[in-house]
């Protein structure tokens, strides 16, 4: 074990067909000196984060035009965050800038600009800015509409063309604003201006508001997710900032708390009337649901709190009676990464599930019924699309490698699996046209920052730019060599995966220092800067160039690998992660390549958890670690986190929770600790991080604690002052106790 596989320049999209052998996975090669002259990049840490961004400005909000041909989607080709509305023609080949909206927005206002954009009749467009509605005419006037209303979002055009849905908020406090509430409308895409849509569906309260929507095929009815927050408790979050005592109110609840009660409806335009489809429980998650062709049948797929027993029921949308169509229940479940939708003419359902151990698609025609399984094999799909007309199933999956995303079809009635992504590794996110003759492909990979690329199905294989991002001196940096090597688990012998990122100028003959983070599950992805959850891109190749190594791990309880290898991870928040994250340690040292006195630890949240268990139960492992809003007491995690940490309440209680909870196992830090926070997070409580500071000083342990005023749970996309300011903290802690450690 222990390979390595560089990413190199891997942007040939235009390749032959793959047909997929179901086991094939391509062996990785052993890490070789690096050529280059340098580490990496020579810019500074303010040069790779700046307004008008290095990588550019990813291209997204990708939306087909109702005859396929053309695509709609959200850009900037100078690198300002502000985007605007393009589109691109399957026809000519050619891309065209429909909006300039953000030629008069400031830089370091960091706008995001135009939310979504979709395509209307004769060349028409509606889209969303600040939370109003706009619609721009085929010769290029813009007008508002529906200023009667806020926080307008989910825009959708019902298969005939006619009818535009979308929600807004409800008028609400929005000094003190605990939710923006959710109300359905519908209006006539004829119309050219004015007030004039029709609510269809939701409540006066915003704490009952609709989640999301889906038109039925004849557009004569609207299937809809309600979530209820009236049970769930309010909790006030006070914090300076500004000058002044602000309150960050929210809906949050707490393990054992009242949680959101989620039913789904059926709205018929016509009328107006609709039904709601109960459920046993409404407290338990919806996952998925969606209106039969025909408009007769809704299935609802979800789960228990814990995402141990997985239920699809089917109802008769005429009369609200339910069969429950399929049911599977696992002690030890822990993701709830199932997809369920309609098979084409409505023979049954398509179930994706990990019911053999790994994610596959099934069939299942009739309640009760044996599924039957299209796919198979040691590797997992992420998502799937079901071309009903062509009988086929589009989807993406990592059959080429865990690290990948590639695009695959397969009949329905089973058969040779068809790659049509190409032979290229890395990630992509796709979005089919109506017809599935083509993909509008969000691509990326380690040395590839996200492009858009336009596939032509019937050529599987051959995909063409559309954008290029990166300003002229991207491509004048030195990066960072990025591979992935496997190692055995020190513990338990488990296959462990790890995205391994080295100096362009590595010598195997040098011990480096060692950075592993951010740590957190599914860190392991092809794609530009690995996980996007942050945008640590720049901080990891600023790393590498100052001579770091920098790893993450693909931890238990991570996509990809099968269930038994995530379900380890089962009531061990803090126990079986960490000793993953120390076995990629291990395994450097023992290449030769890590220095065992020089490895820093950081992650933010969950990652922030493992960072603090990892000081405290490993001490001499790491040389410093910074925990970033860190999850340091399950009791004030999310409910639905219950399906790995479980429920608060047991024989095995309070010990089970204190067990995975950092504020009650601190006592062992020794080493170096720096903690990042926003006052104003209510994922993380900043008030946690209060506690356990107490826990320290009271023990007279040391540690650096960096306050953010006013920053929020992704403290690091807040903006980019703060988060360069952040990364700078980071770069100096981990310079003066790791990389300068005597």
């Amino acid at each position: 074990m222990g390979l390595f596989r560089s990413a190199g320049a891997v942007l040939a999209l235009a390749l032959a067909t793959t047909a997929v052998a179901a086991q094939e996975r391509p062996a990785p090669q052993a890490p070789v000196q690096g050529a280059a002259d340098v580490a990496g990049t020579s810019l500074s840490i303010d040069e790779l984060y700046r307004y008008k961004s290095l990588i550019g400005t990813t291209p997204e909000g990708y939306a087909w035009t109702a005859d396929g041909g053309a695509v709609l989607f959200l850009w900037n080709d100078e690198g300002y965050s502000f985007r605007d509305i393009w589109s691109y023609s399957i026809k000519t080949g050619k891309k065209t800038r429909l909006t300039t909206l953000g030629r008069d927005s400031k830089p370091e206002a960091e706008a995001k600009g135009i939310a979504q954009a979709i395509a209307l009749d004769k060349g028409r467009v509606a889209f969303t800015l600040g939370g109003q509605l706009h619609i721009r005419e085929a010769n290029g006037t813009i007008a508002k509409v529906e200023t009667d209303k806020q926080a307008i979002r989910k825009l959708a055009v019902s298969p005939d063309g006619t009818q535009l849905a979308f929600v807004s908020g409800n008028p609400v406090d929005t000094r003190n604003r605990v939710t923006l509430g959710g109300i359905l409308w519908v209006r006539d895409i004829a119309a050219k201006d004015g007030n004039v849509a029709r609510r269809v569906a939701g409540d006066d309260n915003p704490k009952v508001y609709v989640d999301d929507f889906q038109w039925a095929a004849d557009g004569k009815a609207i299937a809809f997710q309600q979530s209820d927050d009236r049970a769930m408790p309010e909790r006030d979050i006070y914090y300076y900032a500004k000058g002044e005592l602000q309150n960050n109110r929210v809906i949050r609840a707490f393990p054992g708390d009242e949680t959101t009660k989620a039913t789904v409806g059926v709205v018929t335009l016509a009328t107006g009337e609709a039904r709601f489809y109960e459920r046993p429980d409404a407290r338990h998650h919806v996952w998925d649901y969606g209106l039969s062709g025909d408009g007769k049948r809704l299935f609802v797929s979800g789960s228990d709190m814990e995402a141990k027993e997985h239920t699809i029921y089917v109802y008769d949308v005429a009369t609200g009676a339910r069969e429950t169509f399929y049911q599977l229940r696992e002690p030890k479940h822990l993701r709830p990464d199932w997809k369920v939708a309609w098979a084409p003419g409505d023979d049954g359902l398509v179930i994706l599930t990990d019911r053999d151990g790994w994610l596959h698609l099934y069939h299942q025609r009739a309640a009760g019924e044996a599924p039957r399984q299209i796919t198979s094999g040691q590797w997992e799909i992420d998502s799937f699309a079901v071309d009903r007309k062509g009988k086929q199933l589009y989807f993406t999956a990592n059959e080429s490698d865990l690290a990948d995303r590639q695009i695959y079809r397969v009949p329905v009635a089973g058969g040779k699996v068809q790659r049509i992504s190409g032979v290229a590794a890395g990630t992509h996110q796709p979005v089919y046209s109506p017809d599935f003759r083509h993909v509008a492909d969000w691509y990326s990979n380690d040395t590839t920052p996200p492009e858009l690329y336009l596939i032509d199905t019937a050529k599987p294989g051959k995909a063409v730019q559309a954008t290029k991002s990166p300003q002229p001196e991207f491509y004048q940096q030195t990066w960072a060599n990025i591979g992935y090597i496997q190692f055995p688990s020190h513990v338990d012998g488990t296959n462990l995966v790890a995205r391994l990122s080295l100096p362009a100028n590595f010598d195997p003959a040098k011990r480096y220092p060692v950075i592993v983070g951010s740590v957190y599950s599914d860190a392991v992805h092809n794609q530009w800067g690995g996980r996007r959850a942050h945008p640590t891109w720049g901080l990891d190749q600023y790393f590498v160039a100052q001579g770091y190594i920098v790893l993450n791990v693909n931890i238990r309880g991570s996509w990809g690998q099968g269930r038994d290898h995530n379900q380890t991870q089962h009531h061990s928040y803090g126990e079986t992660d960490i000793n993953d994250l120390e076995s990629g340690v291990r395994y450097l040292v023992e290449k030769g390549y890590a220095d065992p006195r020089r490895v820093g630890l950081w992650g933010s949240s969950y990652g922030g958890l493992m960072t603090i268990m990892s000081l405290s139960k490993k001490p001499g492992v790491y040389a410093a670690g910074i925990a970033g809003a860190p999850a340091t007491n399950v009791w004030h995690a999310y409910p639905s986190q219950m399906w790995i940490m479980g429920p608060p309440e047991g024989a095995d209680m309070p010990a089970r929770y204190e067990a995975q909870s950092a504020l009650y196992q601190a006592k062992g830090i020794a080493d170096p600790l720096m903690i990042i926070h926003g006052t104003r997070d209510p994922v993380v409580l900043y008030s946690d991080t209060i506690a356990l500071a107490e826990g320290m000083i009271a023990r007279e342990q040391m540690f650096e604690l960096v306050t953010l005023p006013g920053g929020n749970h992704a403290w690091a996309s807040d903006n980019l002052p703060q988060a360069r300011f952040a990364f700078k903290k980071m770069v100096d802690f981990f310079d003066r106790n790791v990389k300068n450690r005597k």
